[in-house]
């Protein structure tokens, strides 16, 4: 049986998580059907616009994404100070553009008088959206319910667009996170959707090419996309918030690692390889491993092995779970 999502998620252990949403239906989420030769390839346009509009509402970023044909990828980042330190007010407006709000609220952000009973509602309220704001299982169910009522119009029918569950992993460490990050990235080559990371669509590494090549510094975080998490380039020990290595480090090695992921280019590994692998204590196959098969390699926790044992323990597991 499935452990229940609280059980796979520690903001004490990690912010990052990798999350994967797939269709329930045998229609294509986007994509062309080739057996009703109908093309569904405007729905990934519908998702990815979803997606980068919600970290303006909740306290949560996009690192990585990816859009496929029948299911998604996403590496999110939880911002839990920031969250900690909205005003009550920013907290309703944020909320309110989700949802209905209740009528204390509405008359909250009039500006209007509340009476004492009034308060004691608002503070629970308030205190309810601030965690909801911060949770990852609320932010995938806006995005999916979102899709899901748009497809469900187009398709002039009911019942569920999308599986039950969608998948989480904890990335525990530096080693991790850049290594899900590429595999995500690298998705739609390794489906042979694209032939480089820069010309494929609906994916945030093509966001940061397009951004990159357009500024003579696209390392400063100012330089980079707006929506995405950015790439700081500093040492992280604490892993704090920001990515942790130059973002044209990180562009390389993903170009680098897609060059090899093609058929043509299997198994050739080019000289050139980019230095960030020796920054992580990576060698080429390991990180070939990881890039290209994140999901099979790791389950509920991808990072090394103290950092996994440390999550166990967090998140009360009697032994080191790895799937």
């Amino acid at each position: 049986m499935p452990k229940p999502r609280k059980a796979q998620i520690s903001l004490d252990a990690t912010p990052y998580y990798h999350c994967v949403s797939r269709c329930v239906r045998r229609a294509f989420l986007c994509g062309l059907d080739q057996l009703s030769g109908k093309s569904y390839e405007h729905r990934r346009g519908w998702l990815e616009n979803k997606l980068l509009s919600l970290p303006s509402v909740f306290s949560i970023e996009i690192a990585a994404y990816a859009i496929m044909s029948n299911h998604y990828h996403v590496v999110l980042y939880v911002d839990s100070e920031q969250a900690r330190n909205w005003s009550d007010y920013e907290v309703a407006e944020r909320w309110h553009k989700l949802f209905r709000g209740s009528p204390v609220s509405s008359k909250f952000l009039q500006y209007k008088e509340l009476s004492d009973g009034e308060k004691i509602i608002l503070d629970l309220l308030v205190a309810k959206w601030r965690e909801r704001l911060q949770d990852i299982s609320w932010f995938m169910r806006v995005l999916n319910e979102a899709i899901a009522r748009e497809a469900n119009r187009e398709d002039q029918c009911s019942g569920r667009f999308w599986e039950g569950r969608f998948k989480s992993q904890a990335l525990l460490d530096e080693k991790a996170l850049l290594a899900c990050m590429a595999y995500v990235d690298l998705n739609p080559i390794r489906a042979k959707m694209a032939r480089t990371p820069e010309y494929s669509d609906h994916t945030s590494v093509k966001k940061r090419y397009q951004k990159a090549v357009k500024t003579q510094e696209p390392n400063p975080p100012e330089n980079q996309v707006k929506g995405l998490l950015s790439f700081t380039g500093y040492p992280n020990n604490e892993f704090k918030k920001g990515l942790p290595v130059p973002l044209t480090d990180y562009l390389a090695l993903v170009d680098w690692t897609g060059r090899i992921v093609r058929d043509d280019k299997r198994g050739a590994l080019s000289n050139a390889l980019p230095p960030i692998l020796d920054r992580l204590c990576m060698d080429q196959q390991e990180w070939l491993k990881l890039s290209q098969g994140f999901e099979k390699s790791y389950k509920i926790f991808a990072g090394g092995s103290e950092k996994m044992k440390k999550a166990s323990q967090l998140l009360g597991y009697q032994r080191l779970r790895t799937t």
